[in-house]
């Protein structure tokens, strides 16, 4: 990081005019090209590690053991979504990212009750220490609902799916309503024609993230409005928040109604 750091100060000095002497822009071109390719397999890399880096096997067996209708497989898939909201968190710029499964959240806090473990396993993985509070849902306030938007657009970028126009949920969304959680935030893709269903009046609809619905910032994934004052300090008309973050603790992020 720190190579990273003074690459940066040097660049920025030899765009402001000045040049290391002898230097060619031949050469200055080749750094710099060098530095964004090490950047892209720093991320990938990054990446590689949050969906291959063993979790605790005890996670799956304390899930099922809060959720005694879950089987293991359940508790595997559980795992995978909370890989994906890791993926989130590591590609959001230490943004503030929200929890939006009740049932990943309960995996994760049970993860994060082994602190050493946990922070082992940050440090390694991720690169820094994930904050946890807990799941939060979709509010009516943009300045609620950045994390739920990075969340939503890097799961879904995850599996390829148009965050703007979704054909089906990414898994972190589906998880609560497919193994019919209690207290689950339901999710659907496309809530066009099931509005008015009484069966479906709590659940939360995942073009509203891209349809201006509830915040006003139709193309502004990953939080184009926050600010740092959002992303740290605090959450709105939320009674409670959720999510990673960088050392920010129970202060970050927003949610509810």
């Amino acid at each position: 990081m720190l190579a990273f750091a003074w690459v940066g100060l040097m660049l920025g000095a030899i765009f402001a005019g000045w040049r290391p002497p002898g230097w060619t822009m031949t050469t200055i071109s080749v750094l710099f090209v060098l530095m964004l390719a090490a950047g892209i397999w720093a991320a990938r890399e990054r990446s590689r590690l949050v969906r291959e880096t063993p979790l605790p096997r005890f996670l799956r067996r304390k899930l099922m053991d809060s959720y005694p209708h879950l089987s293991l497989r359940d508790a595997e898939l559980v795992e995978r979504g909370l890989r994906q909201f890791f993926i989130a968190c590591q590609r959001s710029n230490k943004r503030f990212v929200a929890m939006p499964s009740q049932v990943v959240d309960s995996m994760w806090h049970e993860f994060i009750l082994h602190t050493s473990a946990y922070r082992e396993w940050c440090d390694l993985v991720i690169g820094r220490f994930i904050d946890h509070v807990p799941a939060e849902v979709l509010g009516r306030k943009a300045s609620t609902n950045d994390g739920l938007r990075r969340a939503w657009f890097w799961a879904c970028r995850d599996e390829s799916i148009n965050p703007k126009q979704p054909s089906r949920l990414p898994l972190l969304f589906a998880l609560d309503a497919k193994f019919a959680i209690p207290g689950g935030f339901v999710y659907l893709a496309d809530c066009k024609g099931v509005r008015r269903d009484d069966g479906q009046a709590q659940a939360y609809c995942g073009e509203s993230f891209s349809d201006g619905s509830y915040s006003g910032d139709a193309d502004g994934f990953g939080g184009s409005q926050s600010s740092s004052s959002s992303d740290s300090s605090g959450g709105g008309d939320s009674d409670g928040s959720s999510g990673c973050s960088s050392g920010c603790g129970s202060g970050c992020g927003g949610g509810g109604d």
